[in-house]
């Protein structure tokens, strides 16, 4: 069957949090080393919140009450305005003439201004913001959500994402086929049939 809607991820899907991390989290990331109020590697918490919720982040790291406190403060308000880029492949993703929304997870405010500043917010039918500040669901709840709004038969979707614990492990237990778009190499020691690292490879799933 072919695809007729695809649903993407944002962060690390459609651009490189690296891109932005270190003048987007400057602020998250002093407050959370002068604290030291965590668990385990300060380089390893860094990295990890440019690839996982923030909240997620800040329990699996033992962040204390205090720390998570602070940390949210600075959340709450952050925005991105200075230019972005999205991967250059993502060009051939905007020319397919499927449906498409995007589905992605993080504080409201901030995942809004990456969406304007990367100019892609027209390419999609409708954009689902899981802001967890605000919310008990996950992706699969988004994602069910959306086929019962626009009655999308199941097999004519695909879920395309970076996180093979998120949107990936969502479309799966749903029975939705999924990508896993692995630009960044983080799965490069995992042999999954279903993983392309250049959009142009999207097309043998549709």
């Amino acid at each position: 069957m072919s695809k007729s809607v695809l649903i993407f991820d944002l962060d690390n899907t459609i651009y490189p949090v690296s891109s932005i991390a270190e003048k987007l989290f400057e602020k998250l990331y002093a407050v959370i080393e002068k604290s030291g109020e965590y668990k385990g590697d300060f380089e390893a918490v860094k990295l990890e919140i440019q690839r996982t919720p923030f909240q997620k982040v800040a329990g699996a790291f033992s962040f204390s009450e205090q720390l998570l406190k602070d940390c949210m403060e600075v959340h709450i308000n952050l925005t991105y305005d200075d230019p972005m880029q999205y991967f250059p492949d993502y060009e051939l993703v905007r020319k397919l003439p499927q449906t498409k929304f995007l589905v992605t997870s993080g504080f409201s405010k901030l995942q809004h201004s990456k969406i304007d500043n990367l100019g892609i917010r027209n390419d999609f039918k409708e954009i689902v913001i899981l802001d967890l500040q605000q919310s008990n669901e996950t992706k699969k709840d988004i994602f069910k959500r959306l086929l019962e709004k626009y009655k999308l038969p199941k097999d004519e979707i695909l879920i395309v994402g970076d996180d093979i614990k998120s949107e990936i492990q969502a479309g799966k237990e749903l029975g939705i086929d999924t990508v896993i778009y692995d630009r960044l190499e983080k799965y490069t020691d995992l042999n999954f049939a279903n993983k392309i690292d250049n959009f142009e490879e999207l097309t043998k799933f549709l």
